[in-house]
C-alpha cells in the first residue's frame, strides 16, 4: 500500500516556506547586563539585620541583648504595636539569634548573629526549613494550628531550634487560640513561638499571660528624619530637610510606610518640600500657617484666596481641613508645654511659627476652632461638592473668631463693657420682642443653653448680635456692636494682666486657664480655712498633690510678694465641688415641689425629671459673689446680722444708750 504522504512536496532547500515567502528573520535578543539584580524596594532593601539595625525600640533591644547575656530566653514572645514598626524583622532577628553557629560552626545563642552561616543565610533567604512563618490572616482555623502543634514533636532538621513566627496572630479563631494554649504553656525546649500583632485587646488574655510582651513604639520623626536621609544619600538622591520632614511626618511612626514614599519621591524626583506635598496630596505647611491666621484674624476672602491656590495645585480641601486640625492640635500642644519649643522633635517653621500663634490664642479659642473644623471635616465627607462645602466651614470658622468667647463675655458684662439695656418699643434691632419669662419658663425641668451667639455681614462689616436668657427666662437682647473691617480680633492682642483675686473663688478661677491640673484640684480637693489678704490657710484631703506649694509658686508668679499660702488642720469650708453640690440639690428640691412639676409628673406616669440647669449660677455652680470694693470711710471690720434675724425696735435702741 502507497503512502498518501510521499505524492507531497518538500519545501526547497533555500529555507522558503511552501509559499516561496522569504523566510522570517531571527528577533535579536538583548543581552543580559552582567549583573542582573532584580530591583528591591527600599522597604526590603533596608530591612534591619541585628538588633543593632532597629531604631526607635531601644527598650526591646536592651532587654532581648540582657536575655541572651544571661541565657533567659524566653520560649514565647509576643510583639504588639502599629504597622511597620519591626514585629516581624525583630522575630527574624531572634531566630537567627537563637539558630546561630558563629562563622566557625561552634558557636551559641548569641544577641550579635553573625549573618554569615549556614542557619543566618538560610533565615535571612527565608528558606530555613526550622524557621516557619504562618500569616494568621489567611490560615485562621484550627486544622491550621494543629499543624503547628504536630510539627512541635519533632525535632529540627538542622538547627538549633525549631522557631514559629506567626504573624497577624489576633485573626486566629477562638478554637484555634485553645488548641494552643497547653503547646504553648509547655512547649518542647527545641521550640519558640513569637506572635506578631497590630490588636493586642483582641488576643486571648490566657495566651498573652504564656508569652513574653514587648510594646513597640511609634518611631519618632526626628530619628526617622535621620535614617531616611541616610538611605536618601545612599541611593544617590538629594531631599531637602523639609521633604524629609514631610515623609517623615505621613509615615505617623512607621518605617516601612515612610520608606515605601521615599521610595516614590525619589523615583518621581521630588527632592524639595513642594514636590513631596505635592505627591502626598497635601497642601504646603507654609499655605496652612497663613491659612490659619487669616481664620483666626476673621479675613474671609484671603481665607478662600488661598484655599483657591491649595485647589489649584490639587490638594483636597477634605484633607486642607484635616491639615488645620493637626496644626490646632501643634499649636496646643505648643501652648501647653513650652518645652516642646525648645525640642529637635518639631522642624524650625513649626516650632517659630506654632509658638508665636500659641502665646497668641487662647485656649478657649483654640478649642472652639477645632470643634468646628472637627464637624465640619464630617460634612465635607457628607457633602456632595468637597469643595463648596469645606469653604463654607472655613467661612464659618472666620466669623466665629471675631465673636468674644462665653468668659469674655461674660466679663464684659460683668464690667459694664456692653449695654444690656432693653431696647425701646415692642421688639429689638432684629424684630425679636423681649419676652419676660412664664413661669412655664421660669421652671422649666430641662433647661437649654443660655446663650446664643449669631453673626451677621451687614454693610461690609461683622457685626455681633447676642441673645442672653437671663435668670427667670428673661430675654435681654443687647444691640449690634460695629468692628472695624481691617482691626485684629481681641484673641489676637496681647493678654490682659491679672486681677488681684478678691474671694478664694476668684483664686481659683485665677489658674483655671494657666495651669488646669492645680484648677482641678483647688476645686474639689482643697478646704479654704481662712481667707484674710494676704494670708490664705487651706486644708488638702490629700497631702501628696502639693497643692499648696504649686499655688504659692503660681501667685509668686503673677503677684510677687502679695500672697503667703499655709496649711492647716482645721476642718474649714467644704470644697467649691461639694458647695455646687449642695446648690444643685436644693434646685432640684425646689423644682421637685413645684406645683406645675407635681402635675406634670402625676400626668405622665414614668416621667423624670432631667438636669436643673440654673444660668445664674457660675462654672462652680455657685452663686455669684458680692464683692463691693472697700474704700477709706468704710470701717475696718464690719460684722452684719444673720438673714434671718428680726428688726430691732426702738425701744430696745433707748434701752441701749441709757446710763447703768
Amino acid at each position: 500500500m502507497t503512502d498518501d504522504n510521499d505524492d507531497l512536496p518538500l519545501p526547497p532547500e533555500s529555507g522558503g516556506g511552501f509559499f516561496g515567502d522569504a523566510p522570517a528573520e531571527p528577533v535579536p535578543v538583548p543581552a543580559l547586563p552582567e549583573n542582573n539584580t532584580p530591583y528591591r524596594v527600599l522597604a526590603r532593601k533596608y530591612r534591619p539585620q541585628t538588633f543593632e539595625d532597629l531604631i526607635g525600640q531601644d527598650s526591646l533591644v536592651r532587654i532581648l541583648r540582657r536575655a541572651f547575656e544571661l541565657k533567659r530566653v524566653a520560649h514565647a514572645f509576643m510583639l504588639t504595636g502599629v504597622r511597620g514598626v519591626g514585629k516581624t524583622t525583630t522575630a527574624r532577628i531572634i531566630a537567627r539569634a537563637l539558630n546561630c553557629v558563629g562563622p566557625d560552626g561552634k558557636g551559641g545563642p548569641t544577641a550579635e548573629p553573625c549573618g554569615v552561616c549556614a542557619n543566618c543565610t538560610a533565615i535571612l533567604a527565608d528558606r530555613h526549613p526550622d524557621v516557619l512563618e504562618m500569616d494568621a490572616a489567611s490560615r485562621t482555623g484550627v486544622d491550621d494550628v494543629r499543624e503547628i502543634i504536630e510539627a512541635t514533636r519533632f525535632r529540627p532538621m538542622q538547627a538549633r531550634m525549631k522557631v514559629f513566627i506567626i504573624d497577624e496572630v489576633h485573626m486566629l479563631s477562638r478554637n484555634a487560640f485553645n488548641a494552643l494554649l497547653k503547646t504553648l504553656e509547655e512547649p518542647p525546649p527545641q521550640v519558640t513561638f513569637i506572635f506578631a500583632t497590630t490588636e493586642l485587646r483582641k488576643v486571648p488574655v490566657t495566651v498573652l499571660s504564656r508569652c513574653q510582651r514587648f510594646d513597640l513604639r511609634r518611631v519618632p520623626q526626628s530619628l526617622l528624619i535621620e535614617h531616611f536621609g541616610r538611605i536618601a544619600q545612599k541611593e544617590g538622591a538629594s531631599l531637602s530637610d523639609d521633604a524629609l520632614a514631610l515623609i517623615a511626618r505621613a509615615a505617623d511612626g512607621s518605617v516601612r510606610d515612610g520608606l515605601s514614599l521615599l521610595d516614590q519621591a525619589i523615583a518621581q524626583g521630588a527632592s524639595d518640600a513642594d514636590a513631596v506635598s505635592d505627591m502626598l496630596g497635601l497642601a504646603d505647611r507654609g499655605l496652612v500657617f497663613d491659612l490659619l491666621e487669616a481664620l483666626m484674624a476673621g479675613k474671609a476672602a484671603e481665607a478662600l484666596d488661598l484655599t483657591d491656590q491649595a485647589y489649584a495645585r490639587g490638594a483636597d480641601l477634605g484633607v486642607l481641613l484635616a491639615d488645620l486640625l493637626d496644626l490646632l492640635h501643634l499649636v496646643s500642644r505648643l501652648k501647653a508645654m513650652p518645652s516642646l519649643r525648645e525640642g529637635r522633635d518639631l522642624p524650625e517653621a513649626e516650632r517659630t511659627r506654632g509658638g508665636m500663634l500659641a502665646d497668641r490664642l487662647s485656649t478657649s479659642v483654640l478649642g472652639r476652632a477645632w470643634q468646628i473644623l472637627l464637624k465640619g471635616v464630617g460634612e465635607v465627607e457628607a457633602a456632595p461638592d468637597r469643595r463648596q462645602a469645606a469653604e463654607m466651614v472655613l467661612i464659618r470658622l472666620c466669623h466665629a473668631s471675631l465673636l468674644p468667647t462665653p468668659d469674655r463675655l461674660i466679663r464684659q458684662l460683668t464690667e459694664g463693657g456692653v449695654d444690656l439695656s432693653l431696647p425701646s418699643g415692642p421688639s429689638g434691632p432684629s424684630g425679636t420682642s423681649a419676652n419676660v419669662g412664664s413661669p412655664a419658663s421660669s421652671t422649666n425641668v430641662q433647661a437649654q443653653a443660655a446663650q446664643q451667639v449669631s453673626a451677621s455681614t451687614d454693610q461690609g462689616g461683622p457685626r455681633a448680635h447676642v441673645r442672653l436668657v437671663a435668670n427667670g427666662g428673661e430675654i435681654i437682647e443687647t444691640g449690634y456692636a460695629e468692628a472695624e473691617p481691617e482691626q485684629l480680633p481681641e484673641q489676637l492682642t496681647e493678654p490682659e494682666p491679672l486681677v488681684s483675686p478678691r474671694t478664694w473663688r476668684e483664686m481659683v478661677a485665677l489658674t483655671w486657664d494657666k495651669v488646669p491640673q492645680l484648677h482641678g484640684t483647688l476645686r474639689n480637693a482643697v478646704h479654704l480655712v481662712r481667707f484674710s489678704p494676704p494670708d490664705v490657710q487651706i486644708r488638702l484631703e490629700d497631702a501628696q498633690t502639693k497643692a499648696d506649694r504649686l499655688l504659692q509658686s503660681f501667685l509668686e508668679e503673677h503677684f510677687p510678694g502679695q500672697w503667703r499660702i499655709s496649711l492647716s488642720t482645721a476642718e474649714g469650708e467644704p470644697t467649691l465641688d461639694e458647695q455646687g453640690a449642695e446648690v444643685v440639690q436644693l434646685n432640684r428640691a425646689a423644682v421637685e415641689a413645684h406645683p406645675l412639676v407635681k402635675a406634670i409628673l402625676e400626668t405622665f406616669p414614668g416621667a423624670k425629671i432631667g438636669d436643673v440647669q440654673d444660668h445664674s449660677l457660675d462654672e462652680y455652680g455657685l452663686p455669684p459673689e458680692i464683692t463691693a470694693p472697700l474704700t477709706e470711710d468704710s470701717p475696718p471690720d464690719l460684722e452684719f446680722a444673720p438673714l434671718d434675724a428680726d428688726f430691732l425696735d426702738e425701744d430696745d435702741l433707748l434701752k441701749d444708750q441709757e446710763p447703768l
